[in-house]
């Protein structure tokens, strides 16, 4: 499995968890917002690495946006299961070895 699809993988897993309705919300403003920073990161990486190996795009650049917005509690979360949703997508689209 390459790094890009592990990267895929946990940040659509992690995206999955902060789009559940009151733990996410919990989450993000429990730790004084700094899982939004740490998905932004996490976002930049995943993209960096799907650009190296020509993987989707959508799913890191739908992340990154949404961990600039999803300060804003309904927005947020719906932002939150929109990305991973695209990230699974991502992630599942290449399962069987096929590229671009």
């Amino acid at each position: 499995m390459s790094n890009a699809r592990i990267f895929l993988l946990i940040t659509a897993l992690l995206e999955g968890i902060l789009g559940i309705p009151i733990l996410g919300g919990s989450i993000v403003i429990g730790f004084a917002y700094v899982p939004l920073f740490i998905m932004f990161v996490l976002h930049i990486i995943t993209l960096v690495l799907a650009l190296k190996e020509y993987k989707d795009k959508h799913g890191s650049i739908a992340g990154i946006v949404t961990s600039c917005i999803a300060w804003i509690p309904i927005v947020g979360m719906i932002c939150h299961i929109i990305t991973a949703i695209l990230l699974f997508v991502s992630y599942f689209k290449y399962d069987y070895g096929r590229q671009r």
